[in-house]
């Protein structure tokens, strides 16, 4: 991990859908359309490639560029996790200088099946980054938001305590017909094990907790 310091169908597969947030109106407070009222034009935000929110103060999407500066300022971003091993665009670190976020950089190589190599430790430590409350609101993002980002966001649902099935939904509908099956295995074949001393504070977790104490 690099850390660049900027600071100056099943009814569990519903209950999961449900206690998640749902994709489509989580972007329904964004637009990438301006408009002029009173002769005067008013911009309204552009968001990254694929971008959703993933849960409270946590985010996802493909890379963000220039386009999207104003949109990512809109989110009070304290971290990003960025999951390519390319050096970050110098414009983007100097977005995130100015506006004290931090880059934690996990370079996760891009691979096509079948001879994938998804790297556990990269993930493992990505999610320790999620996990502190500390480091949000958080932005979780590769090249496209679909393979690298979905396997970790997989991950955290399963922490989430997701059943599976719905994990491969959401997973599915970023990745669509470039759905991996790799991928999925590897989400399926996770360990959590090693996190579970952790508390999970996230909302999810909470009200699936709430349903199976009633």
């Amino acid at each position: 991990m690099k850390l660049h310091n900027n600071s100056n169908h099943c009814n569990s597969c519903k209950r999961c859908r449900n206690d998640g947030v749902d994709n489509g109106d989580a972007l329904s407070f964004v637009s990438s359309m301006s408009f002029r009222e009173d002769g005067q034009e008013h911009l309204l935000y552009t968001p990254p490639l694929n971008f959703a929110m993933v849960d409270n103060a946590i985010f996802r999407s493909g890379f963000p560029d220039v386009n999207n500066f104003s949109f990512l300022h809109s989110l009070g971003l304290r971290s990003i996790v960025y999951l390519c091993p390319e050096p970050y665009p110098e414009v983007n670190m100097e977005f995130l200088k100015n506006n004290g976020i931090k880059l934690y950089q996990f370079g996760i190589e891009g691979h096509k099946e079948p001879f994938v190599n998804i790297p556990n430790d990269a993930i493992r430590e990505a999610l320790q980054v999620i996990l502190d409350v500390n480091n949000h609101p958080v932005l979780i993002h590769c090249k496209r938001g679909k393979h690298r980002t979905g396997c970790l966001v997989g991950c955290l649902r399963k922490l989430q305590k997701w059943c599976l099935s719905s994990i491969f939904e959401e997973y599915q509908r970023f990745a669509a017909a470039k759905a991996r099956v790799s991928d999925q295995r590897f989400i399926e074949i996770f360990d959590i094990t090693c996190f579970k001393h952790l508390p999970i504070s996230f909302s999810c977790s909470k009200r699936c907790n709430q349903t199976k104490l009633t």
